[in-house]
């Protein structure tokens, strides 16, 4: 390569050095990054050099310090200052942080913008070379999956409003042969916050509807049922003996017809007998036998039930059934309940107290959200056992990182805001 190409070559570095490291103290990134805030607390905000080159993409770039230090003496921001030593450097006092209130995240909402169409396996470097030309960057945030993959969309923060603007007058974006879907941050929101409220409409609509139609299944299944013992039903009443009881109603008919079911209560002066065949055929039969057909030397009238009156006692009886069965159900439960464990036999066991763990997300799309990249030294000590993810793939390291919620097609992530920031990719 000629002097001129080693010469674009060492400026093309020395531009990525500075994008690198102003990032890392910059106003998006040196709020949430919990190891840079507290290192620049130990030296009057001075940070070694040596600790620098431990974040991953500057690492990339380059861990010569004197590389370093001629490419931020190059810098035009001012963001910067390096010690006389020229071996730290620190943010300029002359700069100080912004605040963070409601005006500032206000302003990020203005110039935060919503991209999808991504390929899964972009990298940061990729995304941000397609962003090259289209407006000073602030922050890039690759939204990614529980399982830490690239959702191929992304959140960025233009540096200002205007250029958030121009931004989304342009109608037509194409990554590749890729059409884009571009919105504002709000906009964004705003459409998420629609659809879940649609999804929600949806699953009430057809839990209704499931019901309805479970409720008319079990209405033509009682129908069907009942109409498969219309003509069973036989009903007696008269001057009974306190005595009588369903095993006398019972013994009179046991050797005529099968008996389902007896709606009798001892001291009652009138019943009903559901046999599993016709009660007239039944009927006859016992009359054939037993002239009188007497409970208890007692004269009874027999009536064969017809119509409403029909119906309408088969429902009590069915009723009565169910209600009986739950009762049984219930008793056998807590039974097994009570010598199982945690029942009366175990009492002195001890009992383990059930913690929660985690936190309860909370989303609000006013809190700022986007963010560029993860995987400070603090964080890269917690994983050294796993390769470094400096963002050659997918843009970000995500390793020890909070989990957000899915914000694809489904809910809201976390807005970064409320997460801790380690080493960032860069703008």
């Amino acid at each position: 390569m000629g002097e001129n190409g080693d010469k674009v070559q060492t400026s093309d570095l020395h531009t990525k050095i500075c994008e690198q490291i102003e990032y890392y103290f910059g106003d998006h990134n040196l709020p949430r990054d919990r190891f840079l805030k507290q290192q620049i607390t130990l030296d009057d905000g001075w940070v070694p050099l040596e600790t620098m080159i431990k974040f991953n993409r500057l690492s990339k770039l380059t861990t010569d310090f004197p590389t370093i230090i001629e490419a931020l003496k190059k810098s035009k921001t001012g963001l910067l200052e390096i010690s006389e030593e020229e071996s730290k450097i620190r943010r300029s006092p002359a700069k100080p942080l912004p605040e963070i209130n409601e005006d500032y995240k206000n302003s990020i909402q203005k110039r935060s913008v919503y991209i999808k169409g991504f390929p899964i396996d972009a990298s940061l470097d990729d995304i941000k070379a397609w962003l090259e030309n289209k407006g000073s960057v602030e922050n890039i945030h690759m939204r990614k999956t529980f399982q830490k993959a690239f959702k191929g969309s992304i959140f960025i923060v233009f540096n200002t409003d205007e250029a958030a603007k121009k931004f989304l007058e342009e109608k037509s974006y194409k990554y590749k042969d890729t059409e884009m879907i571009v919105l504002a941050r709000e906009e964004y929101f705003a459409k998420k916050n629609e659809q879940r409220k649609q999804h929600k409409s949806d699953v009430k609509a057809k839990s209704r509807q499931d019901k309805e139609e479970a409720q008319k299944q079990a209405e033509e299944a009682e129908k069907k049922s009942l109409e498969e013992k219309i003509g069973c039903l036989l009903k007696f009443s008269g001057d009974l003996d306190d005595k009588t009881s369903r095993e006398d109603v019972h013994a009179l008919f046991q050797s005529h017809g099968e008996i389902e079911w007896i709606d009798f209560s001892r001291g009652s002066k009138e019943g009903t007998v559901l046999f599993r065949s016709q009660a007239k055929e039944i009927l006859e039969k016992a009359k054939a036998a037993n002239d009188n057909l007497q409970l208890k030397e007692k004269d009874v009238n027999w009536e064969l039930l017809e119509g409403e009156t029909e119906m309408e006692a088969l429902k009590k009886i069915m009723e009565g059934k169910q209600e009986s069965f739950n009762k049984r159900k219930n008793k056998d439960g807590r039974k097994f309940k009570g010598k199982g464990r945690g029942g009366k036999g175990n009492d002195n066991s001890p009992k383990k107290k059930i913690q929660f763990q985690g936190k309860k997300k909370t989303f609000d799309s006013s809190d700022e959200e986007c963010e560029m990249e993860e995987g400070s030294p603090e964080k890269e000590a917690v994983v050294a056992k796993e390769p470094a993810n400096d963002g050659s793939k997918n843009g970000t390291e995500t390793s020890g990182s909070p989990k957000k919620r899915s914000l694809e097609d489904k809910v809201d992530e976390e807005p970064a805001s409320k997460q801790s920031k380690t080493d960032a990719g860069d703008q």
